[in-house]
């Protein structure tokens, strides 16, 4: 029973992986503006970037606004919906009207986006943790970022990606999809929320976690409201909500949040579709004989079995995989002591279960479980997994490949005695994902080759967006 609450079986995965990925973009639109801005913020805990590579994002929404077929765009489409849920239209107010307000206010959120001063210390950014050169992940290989009011706070998670978050739905323990999507009988189990434990859905709910934490951001409503105010900007800012914006501290703040919104709700920027592997879908690449050996490892159940959670394959309606079913799930990542809070060895990060997230405490089957990330634009990274414990694909993979055929490798071992899952207390083992390749025990062979696991970074390699006709 704890394991069917807390993961899929691969069998029910790699069946229900099309039509899951169908009904959380389905469902998640009810969401996406949330997601938008949630994902916008989530885990900035510091770091450097440059504005290089997001010059092109001021004008992206305004652009799919202007597309007058947008039915045969469907990312134009999607976006002309996103600025609907960002700019309700008031009364009177014209199509135009309201496009040219999503031009403003996108302009404005790229600004702010790079703006050091909303931040505590005044030197940190969105951009400080979300390089958008690096897919809007950190710039540097530090396992989690530096911040806080003197920007010597260490984080406790580390940053995600910023990219194709525009259709992760909200939160549910129990994920079904509807009977026009698949099996409304399968039990998916939790799945959604947009932080690594999944704890918030609303944009204003999540846009508090960095902006306000005293070892992200450590700023407050009213240090936002008095940075904006005096900011080069802030002329734009009052053409784009009205002269009197500025009089209360908390009209600014909603303001603010509003505009790092629309400028997330940017197709051409964070949910372009340009990778390689997308152009192999619509038949105009070819992969190589080892990308091709590489996907084939990732899709079988039996070996990789990474679509199981990285969906793959396009959904029923052709739309591109997001390369994540949004699924929460416990895979026994090694304990990373090199974090300040693991310096108490009585502390343990058990995700869904707390501490950061409080309402499902008391609910053991949630303990160790962690959302599953997009893979899209993975080579980019340079730290993985909740705690940042690994910084190559190579480790990554291998993890995964010997987690259970030689554990020596990953945990501490202690008189000759392997403490495997050091980071989650034993009473919670029962949680862990045991699906190929978690399937074997020492003695097997690893279900990679170190030549498979080249392969299959080969693959992973072709979901890195800006790919051009002729490149390699």
């Amino acid at each position: 029973m704890l394991r069917r609450l807390t993961r899929r079986s691969a069998q029910t995965r790699v069946r229900t992986q099309t039509r899951s990925h169908e009904g959380a973009r389905r469902r998640g639109r009810a969401f996406v503006a949330a997601a938008v801005l949630s994902s916008l913020l989530a885990a900035c805990d510091g770091g450097t970037a440059s504005s290089a590579g997001a010059d092109a994002a001021t004008g992206a929404t305004a652009n799919a606004a202007r597309a007058h077929d947008a039915d045969a765009n469907p990312r134009a489409a999607q976006a002309v919906k996103l600025m609907k849920i960002a700019v309700p239209a008031q009364s009177g107010q014209s199509r135009a009207e309201v496009y040219a307000q999503v031009r403003r206010m996108t302009a404005l959120g790229k600004q702010m986006f790079f703006d050091p001063s909303l931040s505590g210390s005044g030197k940190m950014s969105c951009a400080s943790c979300h390089s958008p050169d690096h897919a809007f992940t950190p710039a540097n290989s530090l396992g989690v970022q530096m911040g806080g009011a003197d920007m010597r706070r260490q984080g406790m998670r580390a940053v995600p990606t910023l990219k194709y978050l525009q259709a992760v739905p909200a939160f549910a323990e129990h994920y079904h999809d509807s009977d026009d999507e698949g099996d409304e009988s399968v039990d998916a189990g939790p799945t959604g929320g947009l932080t690594w434990d999944g704890r918030v859905d609303r944009a204003s709910d999540q846009a508090r976690i960095p902006l306000l934490s005293t070892f992200e951001m450590a700023s407050s409503p009213k240090k936002v409201a008095a940075a904006v105010r005096a900011a080069p900007y802030a002329g734009a800012f009052r053409e784009a909500f009205g002269a009197r914006v500025f009089d209360d501290d908390d009209a600014t703040w909603k303001a603010v949040l509003k505009s790092l919104e629309t400028f997330e709700q940017s197709p051409e920027v964070f949910y372009p579709y340009t990778s390689k592997y997308d152009a192999y879908l619509a038949g105009k690449a070819t992969l190589t004989a080892a990308e091709m050996r590489g996907l084939q490892l990732f899709n079988d159940e039996k070996r990789g079995n990474c679509a199981s959670c990285h969906i793959s394959q396009r959904a029923k309606d052709g739309s591109p995989p997001q390369f994540s079913d949004f699924g929460l799930i416990a895979v026994g990542v090694p304990r990373n002591r090199a974090l300040a809070v693991n310096r108490d060895r009585r502390f343990y990060d058990l995700g869904a279960c707390g501490p950061e997230r409080t309402d499902l405490g008391h609910r053991a089957e949630f303990c160790g479980l962690f959302r599953t990330p997009t893979l899209r634009n993975v080579a980019l990274k340079q730290s993985f997994f909740h705690n940042g414990i690994y910084h190559s694909l190579e480790d990554v993979l291998r993890f995964y490949a010997r987690r259970d055929t030689n554990p020596e490798a990953f945990y501490p071992v202690v008189k000759g005695k392997v403490e495997k899952f050091d980071d989650l207390p034993r009473r919670y083992w029962a949680n862990l994902n045991t699906d190929p390749p978690f399937d074997r025990k020492p003695g097997d062979a690893p279900v990679f080759s170190d030549a498979e696991i080249k392969d299959v970074i080969a693959f992973l390699g072709t979901l890195t967006d800006g790919w051009q006709p002729g490149a390699h």
